[in-house]
C-alpha cells in the first residue's frame, strides 16, 4: 500500500484541525509507527499554519531498550526542529495491573509537563484499529453503552485537554506513509506478548475478520452508538438542570423530583454525581450503585467511592468524603484533588491539603460558611507547615479562593 498525495493530505487533515492556535500543541511520541506518524504529520501541517508544537516521551523503564528508543525519539524530533523532552517513571511497584498503571502514570506525567510548558491540548497517536481493538476489550468486560461507544476524540484528564486526530486513519495508512518517507519506526516487542490483553484483542480481530466484523465495520457501530450516547446525554444534562444544584464542591439532588424519572436515567446521574464530586477516573460497580439506591429509599447517611451521601427529607446532598484525602497534598498553583484550583498569593514555602479536623479548628466563623462540616472537612485549604493560612470554604484566609475546574452540568454533556 503506497500513499499518494491525495491520502498524505487526507492524513494531515485531521491532525491540523486539532492543533492549538493559540498556544503549542503537545505531541506524545513513543516511537511507534502511528505516533510517529502523527509527529510528522503535525510538523507538515504546523509548518504550514506556523504554529507551535512540543513532543513528549515517556520513558517507563521496563525493558533495556527503552532509554534508547527515547533518545531516537529525542533525535527524529530534533531534526524536524520541534522541541522534545523525556519523561521518566519510576513508580512501578510490581503490584496489579503493569499497563493500567503505566497508562496512568504516563497521562499524569504528560499532563504535569503540559502545564510546564504552557501547553493546553496534548495530541495522541490511537488509530482506527484501536478504536477496534478497545470495543472488543470492553465487550469482553461486558461494557455498557459509554464503553462500547469507543474511544472519545477528544476528552479531559488530569485537568488537561487530549485529542486523537488518527481515529479514524487505519493503521495501515500510516504505516504506508511512513514506508514512502523513508521513516524507521520501533516495533514494541510487548505488542506482541500474548500475556496483554490488547494483544488478544488484535488477533481476535483478524480471526474475525472472515465474518466480516473488522476495523472499519466496528468503527461504524461505534459511531452510531455515540449518537446513542450523545442523545442520551443531552437528556441527562436537561434532567440534571431540572433536580441537581451545584453548592461549591457538593451536589444537592432534588430526590421528590429525581425520584420521578426512569431508573436507568436516576442512575447515570447518581454515577455522574459520584464521579465528580470524588474526581473519580471510573464508574463504580453497577451492583454498588444498586445497593447504594436501595439503602437511599430511606433516610440516613452511605459512603460510596470516595464520597459520603446524605439523604434528609426531599434532599440528597453529596459530598467529599475527608478519609482518600488525608494524605493528599501539593503546590497552592496546581490543581488538586484534580477538581479545585486556588487563586491567592502562592509560595513554594505553601501546601494545598484538606482541611481535616485540626484546620477547622483554626477556623472560628466556618459556621458561617453554610456548608455540612463533613464537606469542610474535605475542602481544600492552604497551609504552611502546622498553621492553616486559608481554607476558602470555611471563610478563613481572605487573600485565597477556591474554585471548581469543571462545572458539573457540563460534564454531562462532555463525559
Amino acid at each position: 500500500m503506497s500513499a499518494t498525495g491525495d491520502d498524505q493530505a487526507a492524513l494531515v487533515a485531521p491532525v491540523a484541525r486539532a492543533l492549538d492556535r493559540k498556544a503549542p500543541t503537545g505531541l506524545a511520541v513513543s516511537g511507534g509507527g502511528d505516533s510517529l506518524a502523527l509527529l510528522h504529520l503535525a510538523q507538515r501541517a504546523a509548518v504550514a499554519e506556523d504554529l507551535s508544537l512540543c513532543a513528549v516521551t515517556v520513558d517507563h523503564g521496563l525493558r533495556a531498550a527503552s532509554a534508547a528508543e527515547a533518545e531516537a525519539v529525542a533525535g527524529v524530533c530534533a531534526a524536524l526542529g520541534i522541541s522534545h523532552h523525556i519523561l521518566r517513571w519510576q513508580g512501578w511497584d510490581g503490584q496489579g495491573n503493569l499497563q493500567a498503571a503505566a497508562r496512568d502514570a504516563r497521562y499524569r506525567l504528560m499532563a504535569d509537563w503540559a502545564r510546564g510548558q504552557g501547553i493546553g491540548t496534548i495530541l495522541l497517536g490511537h488509530t482506527r484499529d484501536d478504536q477496534a481493538e478497545t470495543f472488543l476489550m470492553r465487550l469482553a468486560r461486558q461494557a455498557g453503552l459509554d464503553g462500547l461507544s469507543g474511544m472519545p476524540e477528544r476528552f479531559t484528564r488530569d485537568g488537561l485537554a487530549w485529542a486523537r486526530p488518527l481515529l479514524d486513519i487505519p493503521r495501515a495508512a500510516l504505516r504506508a506513509f511512513l514506508t514512502q518517507e523513508g521513516v524507521a519506526w520501533i516495533d514494541d516487542p510487548s505488542n506482541a506478548d500474548r500475556r496483554f490483553e490488547r494483544v488478544k484483542a488484535r488477533d481476535a480481530l483478524a480471526e474475525l475478520a472472515p465474518l466480516g466484523i473488522d476495523a472499519a465495520g466496528l468503527s461504524r457501530v461505534m459511531a452510531q452508538l455515540a449518537d446513542a450516547r450523545d442523545a442520551l446525554r443531552a437528556q441527562l444534562h436537561d434532567i440534571a438542570l431540572e433536580t441537581v444544584q451545584q453548592d461549591r464542591g457538593d451536589l444537592i439532588l432534588d430526590w421528590d423530583v429525581w425520584s420521578q424519572h426512569h431508573p436507568e436515567l436516576r442512575r447515570r446521574i447518581l454515577v455522574a454525581a459520584l464521579v465528580w464530586v470524588a474526581s473519580g477516573a471510573y464508574a463504580p460497580r453497577r451492583e454498588d450503585i444498586a445497593a447504594l439506591l436501595a439503602a437511599l429509599e430511606h433516610q440516613g447517611q452511605r459512603t460510596l467511592a470516595g464520597c459520603l451521601i446524605l439523604r434528609e427529607g426531599g434532599a440528597l446532598r453529596i459530598m467529599r468524603e475527608y478519609n482518600p484525602l488525608r494524605d493528599l497534598s501539593g503546590p497552592t498553583d496546581q490543581p488538586w484533588d484534580r477538581r479545585w484550583r486556588l487563586d491567592g498569593p502562592h509560595d513554594p514555602a505553601l501546601q494545598v491539603r484538606a482541611l481535616g479536623e485540626a484546620g477547622l479548628r483554626q477556623c472560628p466563623d466556618w459556621r458561617a460558611a453554610g456548608l455540612p462540616r463533613a464537606s469542610l472537612l474535605a475542602s481544600p485549604a492552604v497551609w504552611k507547615d502546622d498553621a492553616c493560612v486559608a481554607a476558602p470554604l470555611a471563610r478563613h484566609g481572605v487573600r485565597w479562593s477556591a474554585r471548581i475546574v469543571a462545572d458539573f452540568h457540563d460534564t454531562l454533556l462532555s463525559h
